[in-house]
């Protein structure tokens, strides 16, 4: 029955192996572990000199992991216990069938080896000591050790064996100590490698207390093979081949720990013990000049030894990995992978754009102050500060995506987007739109639409951009994904995806029918060519973000972060300082030049009055109306048409009656008439055009 029938389930190996970890590597100082790794390079390279001539064996000075001989220490524990009981001594025959047996039931056993040595003096009295041969040259052949001579003591070089009179119970420095809790009839040696074996090999010895008639000590030792065992430099990685690997050496590597990690490299063929086994290969974020960033492991366990001597600093110059440049996920050499950002540039476009936000308040105090003149009273001051309020909204988009985009900055990109151009635009839009609503009635009966009727249109319209932009926000959270520009240089940019499509469709439709309604109002007539402006602005509007998302999507896909900057910058002054210029710049200009509270006279000469054009689209004002000043203007309309009715009559008795001179203080010589009228049958009447 082999070892491996003990610990076939993987997870049982792997708890072992966890435990055991935990366990030597307490006990294994950093020192040992080095030294234990310069032995093994000298026997891998066969540098040792005279090793093999000087000494046959090299010890390490490190423990390894025993519980996968654990069967090959139980045959042992059994056998020393029935030679204990038979007694070693005259039984010659049962030496041997000891040896041979252990090593034909356990394969990882390479020789095993029964001593009875004289109590007192301890010299040898016999010996059986049988090793396997290998799979092509037969058996396990017994073996004839010249030092190993009856009548004399055995050798205290041998690793395994230890003279209990001169190491009471066997604690020797050749022997690790058991395991805690554990209780092993004998002691197995740190690994040692074997000259005569050429192997690196591990012994258990186990001593068999004297016969008190015999008057013999027994001493049982078996050799198991560690040569199938590969030395793991690297953190302990629980891969296909840890259980060929010796925890004892886990986290050993000389790879700088902050830039490279270790990558062990089992062996394709036979293994064999190897120090620098493995690769230093640089960390995410790290790259090296030098062999593409993937070091040799052997060529760094030198180049730390140079360092430890200070002769060298190719440790911390060619084996360091360099960080890569900021915000390089993998990169070879020391290149940007981050856009640059202009920050004077950028400074610059945001400093216009917060100076805008603060004049489009000022203008609204302004307007404010001035509300109750008739360029701004008969243009509803409601709906233009909304306007203005709006446009202030959509200039803070630029102080949005100023930063580096992140989370919230491209919440805060989202909301000022849309939100402001759902308000400016529906203002706008709710003022064309009551303009064609009057314009479309065919009856004399005007249609009253207040300021009031219209904001309960209004309401509606920002609640529904309202529940969906909070619903964006909290569902799906705008987030900034890194996208590549021309150069190959990554930044950051507010994610697209089907919300923002979603919404950009429906504001095209809102634009679409804000054109459309701009277009039939197109030959209306109003005060101050209020209706006019308005639908040039919306226009304007639909415009500039059509060519803007040309602009990005075919012209500039793979524009910087700068370029897509400016592009926000113009786009927003396009759309919001052109709406804010034609809407309020000819009134503040009336203002200034003192005309602000005064009818715009073309107006009036079409008919369009005070009382019907109110608001600047003809409709009747939200407050209680002037009764003193709808008095002034019917009798002025009735002067007017009295005037014209008086002027016909004459017109017409002059003509049927040409003898009749005009009477003096009549129609055509009073002086304080509301119209003068001159008389079509006077001398200057009579004159041809060129001579008046």
């Amino acid at each position: 029955m082999g070892w491996e029938l003990l610990v076939t389930p993987r997870e049982l190996i792997m708890v072992f192996l966890i435990w055991f970890v935990l366990d030597v590597n307490g006990l294994a100082k950093r020192e040992d572990i080095e030294s234990s790794l310069t032995i093994i390079n000298e026997v891998s390279t066969q540098s040792a000199g005279t090793l093999c001539i000087t000494g046959q064996y090299r010890p390490l000075k490190v423990p390894i992991d025993t519980l996968r001989f654990e069967s090959a220490r139980q045959k042992a524990d059994l056998a020393a216990t029935l030679l204990q009981d038979l007694g070693v001594a005259h039984h010659n025959g049962l030496q041997d069938a000891i040896s041979k047996n252990i090593l034909v039931s356990d394969p990882s056993v390479l020789s095993a080896r029964v001593l009875a040595m004289n109590a007192t003096t301890g010299v040898l009295v016999n010996s059986a000591w049988w090793q396997k041969q290998g799979i092509k040259m037969g058996g396990p052949k017994k073996v004839s050790d010249s030092t190993m001579e009856v009548g004399q003591r055995p050798n205290s070089d041998y690793p395994w064996y230890e003279d209990a009179d001169t190491s009471p119970a066997l604690r020797s420095p050749k022997f690790v100590e058991s395991p805690p809790n554990v209780s092993y009839r004998g002691w197995w040696t740190y690994p040692y490698f074997s000259c005569p074996a050429r192997r690196w090999l591990m012994s258990y010895s186990v001593p068999i207390p004297p016969s008190i008639r015999r008057g013999l000590k027994g001493f049982l030792s078996l050799d198991v093979d560690l040569s199938h065992l590969e030395v793991d430099q690297c953190e302990s990685q629980f891969h296909e081949s840890s259980i060929k690997t010796m925890a004892i050496f886990h986290g050993s590597h000389k790879c700088h720990n902050e830039t490279s990690e270790c990558i062990f490299r089992p062996t394709l063929q036979v293994p064999s013990w190897s120090r620098g086994r493995y690769q230093c290969q640089c960390r995410k974020g790290y790259y090296s000049p030098h062999d593409g960033g993937v070091f040799n492991g052997s060529l760094i366990e030198v180049a730390w030894e140079k360092h430890l001597e200070n002769t060298s600093d190719s440790w911390e110059t060619i084996f360091k990995c360099l960080k890569c440049a900021p915000g390089c996920h993998v990169c070879t050499d020391p290149s940007p992978c981050l856009a640059t950002y202009h920050w004077p540039f950028r400074i610059t476009l945001l400093t216009i754009s917060i100076s805008c936000v603060f004049c489009t308040l000022v203008l609204n105090c302004y307007m404010f102050k001035y509300r109750k003149l008739k360029v701004f009273k008969v243009a509803s001051p409601t709906f233009l500060s909304i306007t203005l309020l709006g446009c202030a909204t959509m200039y803070l988009e630029m102080a949005a995506i100023f930063p580096v985009l992140d989370r919230y900055s491209c919440i805060a990109t989202k909301w000022s987007r849309h939100l402001g151009f759902c308000v400016t635009y529906t203002a706008l839009l709710m003022k064309t739109w009551r303009v064609s609503l009057t314009y479309r009635v065919k009856s004399a009966h005007k249609v009253k639409l207040t300021d009031k009727q219209l904001l309960q249109w209004m309401v509606p319209i920002l609640l529904v951009m309202l529940i969906y932009l909070g619903t964006w926000t909290l569902s799906d959270t705008p987030t900034a994904e890194e996208i590549m520009d021309n150069e190959e240089l990554r930044f950051k940019q507010c994610v697209y995806n089907w919300w923002d499509h979603s919404l950009a469709i429906g504001e095209v439709l809102f634009l679409a029918w804000g054109v459309r309604v701009c277009y039939n109002v197109r030959n209306a007539e109003s005060l101050y060519n209020e209706a006019r402006l308005i639908s040039y602005a919306i226009y304007n509007i639909a415009l500039v973000n059509i060519m803007m998302i040309a602009f990005h999507l075919f012209i500039f896909p793979r524009a910087g972060p700068d370029i897509k900057y400016f592009l926000g910058f113009v786009r927003t002054q396009l759309s919001t300082t052109t709406t804010i210029a034609l809407v309020f710049g000819p009134k503040v200009i009336r203002v200034l030049r003192g005309q602000g509270d005064q009818w715009d006279n073309r107006a009036r000469s079409r008919g369009v009055t005070a009382s019907f054009s109110l608001n600047g689209i003809g409709l009747v004002p939200e407050e209680a109306p002037d009764l003193f000043q709808e008095n002034e203007e019917l009798k002025e309309e009735i002067q007017k048409l009295a005037a014209q009715i008086e002027f016909m009559k004459i017109v017409h008795m002059e003509m049927n009656n040409r003898h009749i001179k005009p009477k003096a203080g009549g129609y055509f010589t009073t002086l304080n008439a509301p119209v003068a009228v001159q008389s079509p049958l006077s001398k200057a009447a009579n004159k041809p055009p060129d001579e008046l």
